[in-house]
């Protein structure tokens, strides 16, 4: 076949180290509009992002030219970088090892794109990680509890 054809749609779902409560309100936005811009400059298309102080939602149109991984780390050291020029934090902003990626199918784009929208609300009544097992337990990955986050020393 000499096309390569595909329609990738992930969710990224990753913490703040320790998930401390750093991305403000003041500048989310400015968060998620730089990290928009490291996937547009991958040749992904952002399809939505929101973020609570704690960790971020992505949601993406992903083109196979790179990995998930690389494009993850890629992501994650940009983001910190920005975020510490800036000096948006008091301290040091790092993201947490580790993230979650989830694929859908182009039926789900639409709920998924506004269960990120809607991750303020949801918060109301969930914790990030009883919302982070949950999605694991859905997407049926195996997982040990005891390393699902590393807690501060």
């Amino acid at each position: 076949m000499p096309n390569t054809y595909f329609k990738l749609h992930i969710q990224l779902v990753f913490a703040v180290k320790y998930r401390a409560g750093l991305i403000h309100r003041e500048w989310k936005e400015d968060l998620h509009k730089y990290i928009t811009g490291i996937f547009q400059q991958n040749n992904h298309k952002m399809l939505q992002i929101n973020s609570m102080p704690d960790h971020i939602h992505i949601f993406l149109g992903m083109r196979p030219h790179q990995s998930i991984s690389a494009l993850v780390q890629n992501v994650k050291t940009e983001s910190s970088k920005w975020v510490k020029a800036k000096k948006l934090c008091k301290g040091s902003f790092n993201w947490q090892e580790g993230y979650g990626a989830f694929s859908y199918s182009k039926s789900h784009v639409p709920n998924v794109i506004r269960y990120i929208q809607n991750q303020e609300i949801h918060h109301r009544k969930e914790t990030f990680l009883d919302e982070y097992r949950k999605m694991l337990q859905l997407f049926e990955v195996d997982y040990d509890e005891q390393y699902l986050f590393k807690e501060l020393a």
